[in-house]
């Protein structure tokens, strides 16, 4: 966010700030108030820069005359220190600037709501659902698909082992989404899963979820573990400046994601509901502040026919302000029925972060009539794996086997799991 743009839209930045449960209205009066300070010594300083070239000038005048010449000398110098002691207080100004301006969230679009989620799209009919289906974590364990406590064994709590069948349906599942990313148009990228602090910090991860990441200390290197493929994805178009014509860029990539989540017990962590390690495969764009809305309707129904293809209940939400995201302007979740839990379980979220991130990255674009402007970005899961996995196996169990959604029998080689065909030694 710029200060420029705090100064002329303050009152209408607070409001929707609000919706957010943002309330620290005196960093945004520091900020203005720093930025205040900022230009008085810019101005200071080019005072100074007019006295130095003016006494430049009149060293030629005075060559012959020592005294004057040493005067001017003397007083040419006092002004140089004092624009050298100038530049020292800008620099903390500065300092002081972008540690207030990184504490305030991006702001909501207008048609957010304070308190109350909208649901938008449901196919869900609750008299239609089977009953008494066990949830995926005793299908995990009967079919020997996957094993945490294995994970635990290994890892520690909030980690997963895949088994045989398991680990091919998570697989074929991930080339699924791709596939249906890359024909929509997205270009697909394998990236690094280790990023540095200028890379969360562009994202808006950072300050914000710190304590929610894996942070790695080597080598006097402040890295981290992604905590979703949204970090490095977003981050290949760091400093670049595009023409319109370009916009809007489409990327997709598969990685592991991993995430803290100290402190968070019950069945909303039980099974595969939240892991501390888990693949997710995210798209990307990058587009111009008038198609950036175009865009993310396009992203949502690009996730609503996917999961349309794998013939799940769902249903989308637009958030409230209070469970916005700290870099969205707007959020659309996707929530998949658990028929073996009886709840909603988040797959999906897509957000619009307007210019709050591509401003940290200095992503830009050209427009036709050439002026530089700070691009759109926005995300999406496309899709997270391990909710989506447990409510397959969920929908698709029958006694003795579990059916294979005809969309990855391809992929998997085979129309279902049986009870016979994992096993662990």
């Amino acid at each position: 966010m710029k200060c420029s743009f705090i100064k002329e839209e303050k009152k209408e930045i607070c409001r929707r700030l609000k919706k957010k449960n943002f309330y620290n209205f005196f960093i945004i009066n520091l900020i203005l108030k720093n930025e205040k300070q900022k230009k008085k010594i810019k101005l200071k300083i080019n005072n100074l820069f007019f006295y130095l070239n003016f006494f430049s000038k009149k060293i030629l005048l005075f060559l012959k005359n020592k005294y004057f010449l040493e005067l001017i000398k003397s007083y040419s110098f006092f002004l140089k220190k004092k624009r050298k002691s100038y530049k020292k207080i800008i620099k903390k100004i500065n300092i002081k600037l972008i540690n207030n301006l990184i504490k305030i969230p991006n702001i909501p679009s207008k048609e957010i709501k304070k308190k109350t989620n909208i649901v938008l799209y449901q196919n869900f009919d609750k008299k239609k659902i089977k009953q008494n289906l066990f949830p995926h974590w005793e299908l995990g364990k009967k079919f020997k698909l996957f094993c945490l406590k294995q994970g635990s064994i290994i890892s520690g709590n909030g980690f997963n082992v895949l088994i045989n069948t398991g680990a091919l349906y998570q697989r074929s599942l991930i080339q699924f989404f791709l596939e249906k990313n890359i024909i929509s148009g997205y270009i697909e990228y394998i990236l690094p899963f280790i990023v540095n602090k200028n890379s969360v910090y562009g994202t808006g991860q950072f300050p914000d979820k710190e304590n929610q990441m894996y942070n790695i200390n080597y080598d006097n290197l402040n890295l981290y573990l992604i905590p979703t493929g949204e970090v490095p994805l977003i981050n290949i178009f760091k400093n670049k400046i595009f023409k319109e014509s370009e916009l809007p860029l489409k990327g997709t990539t598969n990685t592991s994601c991993f995430r803290r989540e100290s402190g968070s017990y019950g069945t909303n962590v039980r099974g595969l509901n939240r892991l501390h390690q888990f693949e997710k495969v995210e798209i990307v764009q990058i587009s111009t502040c008038y198609y950036s809305y175009y865009s993310f309707y396009e992203m949502v129904n690009h996730i609503k026919y996917i999961l349309l293809s794998l013939k799940l209940k769902f249903r989308i939400i637009q958030l409230c302000g209070n469970e916005l995201g700290f870099t969205s302007a707007l959020t659309y979740d996707f929530e998949v029925y658990s028929p073996g839990q009886k709840k909603w379980l988040e797959v999906s979220s897509v957000s619009n972060c307007r210019n709050f991130q591509s401003n940290r990255l200095n992503i830009k674009y050209r427009s036709i009539k050439g002026n530089i402007q700070d691009c759109h970005s926005l995300n999406g899961s496309s899709l997270a794996i391990p909710r989506i996995f447990s409510t397959l196996i969920e929908n698709y169990q029958n006694i003795n086997y579990i059916l294979i959604p005809k969309e990855l029998i391809k992929l998997m080689k085979r129309k279902k799991i049986n009870i016979c065909q994992n096993f662990v030694k």
